[in-house]
């Protein structure tokens, strides 16, 4: 099985739409959450999901307050600006869909589950050691993939080396960054734990304004992690003539 791995699209439907034309042939889609929130073409971006031929689609913390279902308190200023012009530009019938997507974590086969924070919280953040290794032992499969932090990142958690000196029963977690380019190969054939962030497609924080997804191969035990450019300046258009705050159009640029 080929899977195609989408998160954090944020309304940014230049590079959903790039990112769907950069994956090539794939079986199905895996999105895990944050459809809307920031960018200026919600509705598109919900249609063109709907579509796409997926095997699971969870919720982010943007979806379920755009809807209703969470509140605006644990946003930033320009956060709630922009869910807030985003919860009345909703047509009622994406906005009943959006309300009915599940919440993480979702079992995808024997190996794989995905989750928008954690397996443990929906809405935690993994950027600590401490929270990646709360995360893995809490997946129920051996390759736990998510999103939230917009930051393409691999935890994984396993027995240290032998001759290493470590106490039998240790646990060792290694961090890696994917160096900025693609493609970035993770070989998931290792007898270990695996956490990972492929990246934001429409909002990616780690300096790189390219969108970020991912394509995971079941056969080959391998998960790529790519990038791709896109029509950015029309993005970059369509939320400021949307009257959202100029910031959201000026951050794309830089990646942050």
């Amino acid at each position: 099985m080929r899977y195609l791995i989408i998160s954090d699209i944020h309304a940014n439907l230049e590079a959903l739409e790039a990112t769907l034309q950069a994956a090539g042939p794939y079986d199905q889609a895996l999105v895990l959450g944050d459809l809307v929130g920031y960018g200026a073409d919600p509705n598109a971006v919900i249609e063109r999901v709907r579509a796409l031929p997926t095997g699971a689609i969870i919720r982010g913390n943007h979806d379920k307050v755009a809807v209703g279902l969470d509140s605006v308190d644990s946003f930033n200023y320009l956060a709630r600006q922009a869910i807030e012009w985003t919860a009345a530009a909703l047509t009622p019938q994406n906005r009943d869909w959006l309300a009915a997507l599940p919440q993480g974590p979702v079992l995808i086969d024997d190996f794989t589950e995905i989750c928008h924070g954690t397996p443990l919280d929906e809405d935690m953040y993994v950027f600590e050691e401490m929270d990646a290794v709360r995360a893995l032992r809490s997946a129920e499969r051996p390759l736990c993939l998510f999103g939230h932090t917009h930051v393409p990142a691999i935890f994984t958690l396993g027995s240290p080396p032998a001759g290493s000196g470590s106490a039998p029963g240790t646990m060792q977690l290694d961090v890696t960054v994917p160096v900025q380019g693609s493609p970035f190969e993770v070989d998931l054939s290792a007898p270990l734990r695996y956490l990972v962030n492929c990246g934001a497609v429409g909002q990616p924080r780690d300096g790189d304004s390219r969108a970020a997804y991912g394509i995971l191969d079941t056969e080959a035990r391998t998960l790529t992690i790519m990038r791709t450019v896109y029509n950015l300046a029309l993005a970059q258009t369509k939320i400021i003539d949307a009257g959202l705050p100029e910031v959201l159009a000026q951050r794309l640029a830089v990646g942050r």
